[in-house]
């Protein structure tokens, strides 16, 4: 079967409809919009990037799309208690592409990261979270700096199972929890200054999407090419991707690399 964006298009009107909805179709920017009638919020997706998942990934690509759907628009309704549920927030990894306000123009509570990525805030529902805006701050009545002290603290609680995979000489450790939070370890400080004392050459990491976490050992230049390769794969599969470029590790210090095929070079400074 051939899949192309008006197929597309209906399979997911078929399987997203409810009473409480309203969908609707822009035909020049080929997106899809989904939006609660009772609150006036709703998501907006692009057909053409999932009809060329599909064409890799078949079902397991709509499924994504659906999931993320509806647990969005689940997020939009769900309220959001920052007081006495500390533990349910967290920082989360985005690209500096991402916006930094919702749809509704308010603001989301943001910090720098580096060239390439940004921290947001959010506060987990279960299987979803919502992205902290200033509009949640002032209804709780909670300033910037005590939520960023929280999520940092309650990033530095979450466990850093890592596997190993041993690569043309360079060592790669993977941090894939799949709890929605695995880029936002490389705000753990303490767990990477942990991992640079177990390094031999030179440390790098890449979050090229939000669902892992790569540190690289890398020993020879064969490396640095694994490595852009795996956060290109990453980064295109990825259902919230961040960034293909990878980011050396120094001095506490991020520091985002372009790797061009055995040669390398520094663009940016990061901050954290």
């Amino acid at each position: 079967m051939k899949m192309d964006s008006i197929k597309m298009k209906r399979e997911l009107e078929t399987r997203l409809a409810a009473e409480d909805r309203q969908i609707t179709y822009d035909r020049d920017k080929d997106q899809l919009r989904i939006e609660h009638k009772k609150v006036g919020k709703g998501i907006t997706i692009s057909l053409g990037g999932i009809v060329a998942k599909w064409h890799s990934e078949k079902e397991k690509a709509i499924d994504e799309v659906v999931y993320y759907v509806e647990e969005g628009l689940r997020a939009m309704t769900d309220k959001v208690q920052l007081t006495d549920h500390e533990k349910k927030i967290f920082p989360v990894i985005r690209s500096t592409s991402f916006p930094i306000e919702s749809e509704e123009g308010v603001a989301f509570l943001t910090e720098e990261h580096t060239a390439e990525t940004r921290i947001y805030y959010a506060y987990d529902m279960g299987t979803t979270y919502r992205l902290i805006d200033s509009r949640i701050m002032e209804k709780e009545g909670w300033q910037a700096s005590r939520i960023k002290e929280i999520a940092l603290f309650n990033v530095r609680s979450l466990k850093t199972s890592l596997k190993e995979d041993r690569v043309a000489g360079n060592t790669f450790y993977f941090l894939n929890s799949n709890d929605g939070y695995d880029a936002s370890r490389i705000l753990n400080k303490g767990f990477l200054n942990d991992m640079q004392k177990r390094i031999t050459g030179t440390m790098v990491l890449a979050v090229p999407h939000q669902d892992v976490l790569i540190i690289a050992d890398i020993e020879n230049n064969t490396g640095y090419d694994v490595l852009a390769q795996m956060a290109m794969s990453f980064f295109a599969s990825g259902r919230v991707p961040i960034t293909a470029l990878s980011f050396l590790y120094e001095d506490g210090e991020l520091e985002p690399i372009f790797i061009l095929g055995k040669t390398r070079t520094q663009d940016g400074k990061g901050s954290q």
